[in-house]
């Protein structure tokens, strides 16, 4: 399908404070965050979804971005992304309606490895009035949501002991190609991945002034993003560290548990899925695990009950709907994995037009439905079926790519290796 660009339109002057007014207060429909609203890669309950997909779709707008792996998200009428401009890490924000371009900062030097071009691999934070960005060095910045202006900043390396070597050697995790795990805000608190040395490998602040409230933790940061839950009666917060995975008391960041899990360059990616005292992770070595945490009195423990070698995901985060995994396991397949048991209950290796470069897609939970993007560009919708893979339509809308779309009020916001575009998947 050849998708034809939209030049984008400037921002009328006189309606400038209605854009601003609507940039501080997040709606229903906002994508704030990594895998949305809640983290988990639902779309909110109540949103209008697609049923179906359309054989072809016309962009609402396109425009064109520098290098990067960095998802787009979506809060107040904006479009958050960051790229690569002129060497530079650099954050925009565009109108969601038409594209153009209303601020830019940047915020640190690009880092390079052999992965992929230059460019940031984090995405974005949004909560209230505050874009949260962190650089693949190390440069967290809290940025006004109005102009880009830096409110605060702090710096993984030289404030919290970050070592970070780049692609050299026995280099781990994001010591080796960048810290990937988006700033997680929960309440007034803001939770980083910062693996900093002394104590500093989880670390919380003041998510208004950036005061550190405190740190946790040695190891050295994984790529996995942060994820906050209710686990037996106490918050918690669960990192996916390339050393191990930790649940920390939320409020005092005290280590609750702790699962070892030690492989090859801390290449430990996919975000917790947390349904009641189970977690699972994944590692592309390890396999798919399942973690019971339990607690007696102030005491918790954490014991693996199963593990699935042949579900290991490696890169892509797999989303649950009821006691369900969907991911992508080994062999570039789609897969269904019965989550109390590790159980693989379907695997569908041609669910897509044209198969997958690698072994990423990103996927959006729609009430009973999965949309998945693939590296390969194309939209596969599906039913969320444990018994088949019962596919709803395929829609190609844009070039390799490894970021998670953002999905707002009925609009698919997708980046590739050239271009951020406007989907409409509704009339």
């Amino acid at each position: 399908m050849k998708l034809h660009r939209v030049r984008p339109l400037a921002t009328p002057c006189g309606a400038t404070w209605l854009v601003l007014l609507a940039a501080l207060t997040l709606s229903a429909a906002d994508w704030p965050r990594w895998r949305g609203p809640a983290n988990t890669g639902h779309v909110p309950s109540g949103e209008r979804v697609p049923e179906t997909l359309p054989a072809t779709v016309s962009p609402i707008w396109r425009v064109p971005v520098g290098a990067g792996m960095s998802s787009p998200v979506v809060a107040g009428g904006r479009v958050y992304h960051l790229d690569n401009v002129e060497g530079k890490e650099t954050a925009h924000a565009l109108d969601a309606e038409t594209g153009s371009e209303l601020w830019r900062a940047s915020f640190d030097d690009v880092h390079k490895d052999y992965q992929s071009e230059p460019g940031p691999r984090c995405t974005p934070t949004v909560d209230e009035d505050r874009v949260y960005v962190q650089s693949c060095r190390g440069e967290l910045r809290c940025l006004a949501s109005d102009d880009g202006r830096t409110l605060w900043r702090l710096n993984y390396v030289t404030d919290l002991g970050a070592l970070f070597f780049g692609e050299t050697g026995p280099a781990c995790g994001a010591s080796r190609h960048g810290n990937t795990a988006a700033p997680l805000v929960d309440g007034e608190r803001l939770y980083l991945a910062a693996g900093g040395t002394a104590g500093a490998s989880v670390v919380c602040l003041d998510k208004r002034t950036g005061t550190v409230l405190w740190k946790s933790q040695n190891d050295t940061a994984g790529y996995a993003a942060l994820y906050v839950a209710d686990i037996g009666g106490a918050r918690q917060v669960l990192a996916f560290t390339a050393e191990a995975l930790v649940g920390l008391d939320a409020a005092a960041g005290g280590l609750l548990w702790r699962v070892p899990m030690k492989t090859t360059f801390g290449r430990h990616i996919t975000t917790p899925i947390v349904a009641g005292d189970l977690v699972a992770v994944s590692s592309h070595e390890v396999g798919l695990l399942g973690i019971r945490v339990t607690r007696q009195g102030d005491a918790f423990a954490a014991d693996t009950v199963w593990t699935a070698k042949r579900a290991a995901i490696n890169c892509s985060s797999p989303v649950l709907v009821g006691n369900h995994l969907y991911g992508i396991g080994p062999s570039k397949r789609l897969e269904c994995v019965d989550l109390r048991s590790g159980d693989i209950t379907w695997s569908e290796a041609g669910f897509a037009p044209e198969p997958l470069q690698r072994d990423w897609a990103a996927f959006l939970v729609m009430d009973e439905r999965i949309l998945v993007l693939g590296d390969n560009g194309w939209l596969v919708l599906f039913k969320a079926d444990p018994a088949a893979f019962r596919g709803l339509g395929s829609l190609a809308v844009c070039g390799p790519n490894w970021c998670h779309p953002a999905y707002a009020d009925g609009r698919l916001y997708v980046r590739d290796e050239k271009d951020l575009i406007c989907v409409p998947l509704l009339p």
